[in-house]
């Protein structure tokens, strides 16, 4: 029984398992299958990144405090994050990825690294 590559319908030459006769039909359909469907899609998931390399980038030690000006010029979104955490305390921690940021008084934030 020979199979065919998911992509282009070619006989596959090779291994069992082998799925696409080559990497560019491997890579052709991963990208249409992986690719953003809309536009708000692919902002969201673009501001998320930024959020996240500010959040990285001003964040170096682990844990430190920045002013919500400081975050905001930089570009930082703050209606965009991917959890929150909610200590024993009710404290409320907003988290990019492993990237935690949470207000403390007069508009400063702590940020921390989800280890």
């Amino acid at each position: 029984m020979s199979k065919t590559c998911l992509e282009c319908g070619d006989k596959i030459i090779g291994r069992e398992d082998k799925k696409f006769c080559n990497d560019a039909c491997r890579n052709t359909y991963n990208n249409k299958i992986n690719k953003d469907t809309t536009n708000l899609m692919r902002n969201i998931h673009n501001q998320l990144r930024k959020n996240y390399r500010i959040l990285t980038e001003t964040n170096t030690e682990g844990k430190t405090t920045i002013s919500k000006s400081r975050l905001l010029s930089l570009g930082f979104d703050f209606n965009l994050f991917t959890s929150i955490y909610t200590t024993k305390t009710n404290n409320i921690y907003y988290f990019v990825y492993d990237q935690g940021y949470r207000l403390l008084d007069n508009d400063w934030y702590v940020l921390v690294q989800k280890k």
